[in-house]
This record gives C-alpha cells, sequence and structure tokens, in this order.
C-alpha cells in the first residue's frame, strides 16, 4: 500500500512540545511527503534524486541556520524531528537524505568560519551540494580515540594519511566533514575537524560499501591527501568535542526516523488486518490481532514521548541559554534507543502480522525490516547509549 493512501496521525502535533510554527511545517510537509514518486532501485541516483527534490521544496532550509539560508533562526531539533518523522513514514531513504545533509554539515554550522559557512551551508540548503560526515574508521566505531587517520601540518596547509569507513553519501558527497588525528597520541584530545572537498588530490572514495537496506556508503582512502590551511574546522585539537556536540543535535532525529518508521509499520499492519480476510472475519475481528496492535500502538507513543522531549529540552536550552532542567544526552540516548529498539519490535510484529507476504520482496513491510536494523547501530549503538543513561543515572 502507497503512502499517499494512508493517513498518518497528526494528534501528536497538539502536544506542549510543539508550537505553531511545527505545526505549519508538519501541515506543507505531509501533503508534499505524499505526493512525491521516486524510482529508489539505484540509491545513489535516488539520494541525489530526493536532495534536489528537499532542496526545491525547500525542506533543507531547516537544516542549516537563518544566517546561512535556513528557514529558522538555528537549528530546531523539534522542526528536524518532525521532518525526519515524517520522511521515514514515506521513504527510509528520502530521511536519509535530509538527514545527512544536516549531519554532514552540522559541524561547519557549530564552528565553521563566515567564509566556511557562506561557501557551504548556503549550497546545503538549497540541495547544490551533497554533505557527509567522516568519522568512523575500521579500528574507531564507538571508540573515536582510536582513529588512525593522521593530518601533518605542511607549509601550505595540511596532508591527510588513512581512511575512513561507513560513510554515509560517500562518492556522491561534494565534501566531507572529516575528523583525523593531529596529536597522534593524545587519544580524544588529539583529535582536528577539516573540511574536505571530495576533489581533493589524494582522496578516493571509490569503495562502495553494500548493506542489507541499500544506501549509499563508501570507504574514504586519504593518500597524501593535501587540503589548504583554510579547511581547519574548529580549533585544534577541538575536533572530538565538535563531533559529539554535532551528534548531540542529531541524536534525537535519529528517534525521530525510527519513530516514523514505526508509524508506518503500524498503520500498514492495521489496514492489512482491516482486509485480511480469515476464518469468515477479518484479521482485526480477532482479540489476538488487537492485542498486537495494542502492543504496537504503546511501543509507538512511549517512543515518541521520549523523542519529542530530548528535542524539546535541547530546543529550551539554546532559547533560554541555559542549562536543560535534566541531562540532556542522556535524554537523548534514552529517545535513541527506545525508539530503534521499539521500531525493530513493532515492524516485526507487522511483518509477522503479514504472514507470508511479510517476507516478500518488495513489500512495504519487508524493506521496512531491513531498514529499521542499522539505526541501532548509527550515530551511537544501543549499548553506548545504554551506558550514557546509565553514567547519567550513577551522576544521581
Amino acid at each position: 500500500m502507497s503512502a499517499s493512501t494512508l493517513n498518518p496521525s497528526t494528534a501528536h502535533l497538539a502536544l506542549p512540545f510543539f508550537d505553531d510554527a511545527h505545526r505549519a511545517l508538519a501541515a506543507g510537509l505531509l501533503p508534499w511527503a505524499a505526493a512525491q514518486d521516486v524510482d529508489e532501485h539505484d540509491d545513489r541516483a535516488a539520494c541525489r534524486d530526493w536532495v534536489r527534490r528537499l532542496g526545491d521544496g525547500g525542506w533543507l532550509r531547516y537544516a542549516v541556520p537563518g544566517h546561512a539560508g535556513g528557514a529558522l533562526e538555528r537549528l530546531d531539533s523539534r522542526a528536524l524531528v518532525l521532518l525526519r518523522e515524517t520522511l521515514g513514514f514515506h521513504s527510509p531513504l528520502a530521511d536519509f537524505a535530509f538527514a545527512m545533509q544536516g549531519l554532514g554539515s552540522g559541524a561547519i554550522t557549530l564552528a565553521g568560519t563566515p567564509a566556511q559557512q557562506s561557501h557551504y551551508l548556503e549550497a546545503v540548503a538549497s540541495g547544490e551540494k551533497l554533505a557527509a560526515f567522516a568519522l568512523s574508521e575500521p579500528e574507531a566505531g564507538s571508540d573515536v580515540g582510536a582513529m588512525a587517520l593522521q593530518a601533518v601540518p605542511t607549509a601550505d596547509g595540511w596532508r591527510l594519511d588513512g581512511e575512513k569507513t561507513w560513510i554515509s553519501n560517500g562518492d556522491i558527497a561534494d565534501f566531507y566533514c572529516v575528523f583525523a588525528k593531529t596529536e597522534p597520541t593524545a587519544g580524544t584530545r588529539g583529535i582536528t575537524a577539516f573540511i574536505v572537498d571530495a576533489t581533493a588530490p589524494g582522496l578516493d572514495t571509490s569503495e562502495h560499501i553494500h548493506v542489507m537496506a541499500p544506501h549509499p556508503l563508501a570507504k574514504l582512502r586519504f593518500d597524501g591527501c593535501v587540503i589548504p590551511r583554510s579547511a581547519q574546522l574548529g580549533e585544534l585539537n577541538g575536533g572530538f568535542k565538535l563531533a559529539m556536540r554535532t551528534l548531540d543535535i542529531f541524536r534525537a532525529s535519529v528517534a525521530a526516523a525510527a519513530l516514523g518508521m514505526a508509524r508506518r509499520a503500524l498503520a500498514e499492519a492495521t489496514a492489512h488486518a482491516h482486509r485480511r480476510k480469515m476464518f469468515g472475519h477479518t484479521l482485526a475481528d480477532f482479540q489476538l490481532t488487537q492485542a498486537k496492535l495494542g502492543d504496537m500502538a504503546a511501543l509507538v507513543d512511549a517512543a515518541a514521548l521520549l523523542t519529542y522531549r530530548a528535542a524539546w529540552m535541547r530546543d529550551e536550552s539554546e532559547r533560554t541559554g541555559q542549562p536543560p532542567a535534566g541531562d540532556l544526552s542522556a535524554a537523548a540516548a534514552m529517545a535513541k534507543m527506545a525508539a530503534t529498539e521499539n521500531a525493530q519490535r513493532v515492524i516485526d510484529m507487522a511483518l509477522q502480522m503479514h504472514g507470508g507476504m511479510g517476507v516478500q520482496v518488495g513489500t512495504k513491510v519487508e524493506s521496512l525490516y531491513r531498514d529499521i536494523r542499522a539505526l541501532r547501530i548509527y550515530e551511537g549503538a544501543t549499548e553506548v547509549q545504554q551506558l550514557i543513561i546509565g553514567k547519567s543515572v550513577l551522576r544521581g
């Protein structure tokens, strides 16, 4: 069943987490998203298409601040949440395309010079340039301090040697926010961020990574990659904090993407229960079906409330200039953990309810089953979120 024939609930927009600007955003986004028809058989071509459409529609303007062509004065977590939840409901690849524009340019928003922001962020907002965030390495995923990519100063700039992996938008991005060691023995205290254009000499992005739910991923190899001194992003050896600040902004939006997929799975299961005939009744007539739908709805709403709370906490802290009333990192971790884990359970139950149709390639619940799995790993695996939450609890 196509997304345009399903009606995602908008009841959550009445919650006090949102204001009139967020409700107006959703009112315009919902019909726009339902009207899009993108051929996603080629994930790289589809991502380029989605970025163009999102740029033309004005939605990428929410991925950058107002002074760089953004729709709002500053990055607004609740707007990001509503966008990713809606796009995730209709197309996880559309959500991916939007998210990478924000995450890939987020460090420039936070720490870029005026010249860097003017050159890159306006192009991100229009969809002219595709962005990417390059942090992970073969031996440095959750353990960021173990990264081995080195940036060595030269007479005119920097030389990068090493590699990155699992890089979203790899080989289609126009630029990469790359994190490298500038003090090799200093762990997380020796990392600096750089903006590396895709055309930089010595950068090879041609090795694609194929995964169970097709997304444009690639390894990046830096072999004497030369970049100008002006490519440094933020403070020398301040890259770890910059990376964590960037991820903190978007962690609640990862939860929202999972929430959108869970809402779609619940909608698909509900529609199927009304249609499917069995023993002279519809599947919806059976109490076992009703109980499963009840479980799914509760899991969706629990994830939604944690997600909206985390986004609201960050926005309120930014608005008031005061520390949040609570541990923001823990709130974002709770949202990310609960939303992704709950979505996996909801989608699994929806697939089970579809029976044999659920595992047929090409059905929506089958593709959702593959799409959701990665969200429990990237931008902080569930186990990392558990540690963040547990440490917060111990601190009291």
